[in-house]
């Protein structure tokens, strides 16, 4: 059966593939490992940076969030680039460029210099994605085939988390912080030799233009936007920032503006009057802010309030990064017969449970609960990124992948900078609000325990023992605070999800 109309889907549309594809998709594998690893170790080596460099509370959040600012602004950019230039071509340049600024990472002297190598590493990286999920549409043209293939391509997410943790408490036991950088190089050889072997070239006949005033616009919507979250999150509420934010959507109107009035526009925008389209870039989307906002405190709250190892605390969180995993893979079967207004929904219910775990025992401090918290949020997360992603790539025409595969990453790297800049944004006041310092403590140590948790335990590590355990226990008592609230925000986060995917997520005809 063919497509008649460009929301009716069917499930046996195009060739089914052989062995090459599935190991064509085997290498495409190798960069969303390398990026998902690269995001969780990054988490999990924030303390040891921290203790290393001495960042500021703002420039703590930007070493996280930097890479996945500039990596959002550019995806359309470089989606609609490898739709002209070719695909397999945008990922070889972006991987060779990933490496290169990774070994550079690993020596930053300073959390300035950290922050600029993570912005290159988001310019590089914003080649990698959009080119893996749209040569994925090109290679299985079959959508059940397809289903499978963003299920494992997905789930590759969940395994690099998985392994990140792992990997990265290894080598923070063992060497210094700049060597989880250094993982990305062996990653990537592969990814050019066997890419070079496997991967087709695919382009689109009719792209859209590079576009330099669009590319300025889609920056100068997101940039200040962002800025002024994590401005909120350091000062409380300015005119500056709100300013901001004004500055922000006033950019991102002109950009939708311009996009709908150029012949060749870089971005189609009819795609999003597809429902479906829309809807499950929104749930993507929450469901991102969710993941990493609570990858983003949970860290700290095992190595610095809980005392674990990072190889340790790395262990805990594996649990949770199974089940997104088997839930990935377990949802593909499921969705042929249950259709995703109804089966996310359910999924994202249980990730509801996740949050409130955390948030009515974390005054408990215990592992278990923490480990049992991850396991049920990942259970949704994994269920409703398998099928949000199969779902805005089987709207988009199969020409225009790049562009759809742009817009779905844009989502997920915009989450991943939402979920930080708001959820950590909002633990890091909330911290900041509920911290009492002891009697006894000097200027200086004072204000190096108000940036951050690991600021008040490096000041406590220079003070009496009495003045250190006093600090300690007001600074782990001031974050588990924040994590309730945060907790609660985060479960209202994935609510929304939930009442978006079950009002746009509906089969149409």
């Amino acid at each position: 059966m063919s497509v008649t109309a460009p929301t009716r889907l069917t499930h046996d549309e195009g060739a089914r593939v052989g062995a090459r594809g599935w190991a064509a998709l085997a290498v495409l594998m190798l960069p969303v490992l390398l990026v998902s690893v690269d995001n969780t170790v990054l988490s999990f080596a924030l303390p040891e940076i921290s203790l290393a460099l001495r960042p500021t509370g703002a420039e703590q959040l930007w070493v996280i969030d930097v890479y996945s600012l500039v990596l959002a602004g550019l995806l359309v950019t470089m989606g609609v680039m490898g739709d002209r230039f070719g695909r397999r071509r945008m990922l070889f340049i972006g991987a060779t460029g990933f490496a290169v600024v990774s070994a550079l990472a690993a020596f930053a002297p300073t959390a300035g210099l950290l922050i600029a190598a993570r912005a290159a590493l988001g310019f590089f990286g914003a080649m990698l994605m959009p080119s893996t999920l749209s040569l994925l549409r090109s290679i299985f043209p079959n959508r059940d085939q397809r289903r499978l293939a963003i299920a494992i391509w997905a789930s590759g997410f969940s395994a690099g988390s998985a392994l990140g943790p792992v990997v990265g408490g290894f080598l923070l036991e063992h060497f210094a912080w700049g060597s989880v950088f250094l993982i990305a190089v062996p990653m990537l050889v592969p990814l050019l030799i066997g890419g070079y072997w496997l991967l087709p070239e695919s382009r689109d006949p009719n792209p859209g233009r590079i576009d330099p005033l669009g590319i300025a616009l889609s920056m100068a919507a997101m940039i200040p936007i962002v800025y002024a979250i994590k401005s909120f999150a350091v000062d409380g509420p300015t005119i500056v920032a709100a300013l901001l934010v004004v500055v922000g959507l006033v950019m991102g109107w002109l950009f939708v503006r311009r996009q709908l009035r150029v012949e060749t526009p870089m971005l189609d925008m009819s795609l999003f009057r597809r429902g479906g389209f829309s809807g499950a870039i929104l749930v993507n989307l929450l469901s991102v802010i969710a993941l990493v906002g609570f990858l983003y405190f949970v860290p700290q709250q095992l190595q610095l309030v809980l005392g674990l190892s990072p190889m340790v605390a790395g262990l805990a969180l594996v649990p949770g990064m199974a089940a997104m995993i088997v839930a990935g893979l377990s949802v593909v079967p499921i969705s042929r017969r249950v259709p995703p207004h109804i089966v996310v929904p359910a999924g994202l219910l249980l990730s509801v449970g996740g949050y409130l775990i955390v948030a009515f025992t974390a005054q408990w401090n215990s592992v278990a609960w923490l480990i049992l918290a991850f396991v049920v949020l990942g259970i949704g997360i994994g269920a409703a990124e398998t099928i949000s992603n199969e779902l805005i790539l089987a709207h988009a025409p199969a020409e225009k992948a790049g562009a759809a595969s742009a817009v779905s990453e844009t989502a997920y790297e915009l989450g991943a900078v939402l979920g930080t800049a708001v959820l950590g944004g909002i633990i890091t006041a909330f911290y900041r609000g509920a911290l009492t310092i002891p009697d006894g403590v000097s200027g200086t140590a004072a204000a190096q325990a108000r940036e951050t948790l690991a600021g008040a335990y490096a000041a406590a590590q220079d003070l009496p023992s009495g003045q250190a355990d006093a600090l300690w226990q007001a600074a782990a008592h001031a974050f588990d605070s924040g994590i309730v609230t945060t907790s609660l925000i985060g479960a209202l986060l994935v609510a929304s999800a939930i009442v978006v995917a079950a009002t746009t997520l509906r089969p149409t005809r």
